[in-house]
């Protein structure tokens, strides 16, 4: 009887082994099984899956086998790990493990937007909506209920979000995307702000956008934006109208065609500043820190006018003679990616009286990207 027992329960033993040994090479042989795959794929986790039905999802597929010992292997090591949503990126070659591991680190698939210095708020709204990884919720709304949606109601949108590149990953939305780029822009703004010149001549930090935001539409090359702001600062401490083409074309919108007339000059809006005193009401596009910064600390001299040369740099003169000068040699042998500048005080040039609807020299063009600076 004893006799019997013992080998009973040697039988037991031996059975229990084999099953565990099968069930031990059936757990290796599920983690270590290449994935099913000929091509690369991307596997979308929606928010809120869990990894048994992601599991049982690719079993489904037929990328894997085994996915039993998989979630096995997963309650054993991970439980309690949460599966971050997103799109991971699946390989030939690839093991269920490497699999198991790109969940283990979140590592999931990321997207990139641009927002460029320069750009206006049409053209933001333009990139996102083209984003085919971006949930698109503000279709169809004004700029208005889109500042409602971000918290912001009553703001006005142009130039009150930081140009940079955003990392997501799939399902964000345009909303948070957004929310992203105005406290980017908010920050930057009030680090610069704190750093500010003693006798930068602005009220509150949003004038300061302002200034960025022509400083910016003005800049072909980096290193003069501090000059292009002090002559606008000048300009303004002596009450000087700072007759800048940006403005005018801003004012212009949809109308704008490329061609700026020196009737558009003479036309009454809130932004054309060869009408208006000071600065306009708002910033006419997105600035970065370098235009922020610049605003703010202002380079000295005694330069009141600017003139392109047409490769994006520019002569500065301290009087209307020297000013003149530098259009008749430079302007009048303008090329076609000539950029604008701002006009004297007084007639822009006292030899040339074209008709109204004559072109003045060309400015860049707002519906189309500024590269950055």
């Amino acid at each position: 009887m004893i006799r019997k027992l013992i080998v009973l329960l040697l039988i037991g033993l031996f059975s229990a082994a084999l099953v565990l040994g099968i069930g031990a090479w059936k757990y290796a042989s599920a983690l270590k099984q290449p994935l099913k795959l000929t091509q690369e794929q991307l596997l979308d986790v929606p928010t809120g899956a869990t990894p048994t039905g992601t599991f049982n999802r690719l079993e489904n597929e037929g990328v894997i086998d085994g996915a039993f010992w998989l979630r096995l292997y997963w309650r054993l090591n991970l439980d309690g790990q949460p599966l971050h949503s997103g799109e991971y990126r699946m390989t030939p070659g690839m093991t269920a493990q490497d699999l198991i591991g790109l969940w283990q680190r979140g590592e999931v698939v990321q997207y990139s937007l641009t927002l460029v210095e320069g750009w206006n708020f049409r053209q933001v709204r333009s990139a996102l909506a083209r984003h085919d990884k971006i949930v698109q919720s503000l279709s169809g709304l004004s700029d208005s209920e889109v500042m409602d949606k971000l918290g912001h109601p009553g703001v006005f949108p142009e130039g009150r979000f930081f140009p940079d590149t955003y990392r997501f990953v799939r399902g964000m939305s345009d909303v948070e995307l957004l929310k992203k780029a105005y406290n980017r822009l908010d920050d930057v703004l009030a680090q610069e702000w704190s750093k500010r010149a003693a006798d930068a001549p602005y009220t509150d930090p949003y004038q300061a956008l302002i200034m960025a935001s022509l400083v910016e539409k003005e800049t072909g090359v980096p290193e003069e934006r501090a000059q292009i702001a002090g002559v606008f600062v000048r300009r303004l401490k002596i009450g000087m109208q700072l007759q800048t083409d940006p403005t005018v074309i801003y004012g212009l919108g949809e109308r704008y065609n490329g061609k700026l007339t020196r009737a558009h000059l003479k036309e009454a809006n809130p932004y054309n500043t060869y009408m208006i005193a000071g600065l306009p009401p708002t910033p006419i596009a997105m600035v970065g820190r370098e235009a922020i910064h610049a605003a703010l600390n202002p380079a000295p001299g005694s330069s009141l006018y600017f003139v392109a040369r047409g490769d994006g740099s520019h002569i500065f003169s301290d009087d209307l003679d020297a000013h003149n000068a530098a259009v008749r040699e430079f302007q009048l042998k303008r090329r076609a990616d000539y950029r604008s500048s701002p006009a004297p005080a007084v007639k822009p040039l006292d030899e040339v009286t074209p008709p109204a609807d004559a072109p003045v020299e060309p400015a860049p063009d707002t519906a189309a990207p500024q590269s950055p600076q």
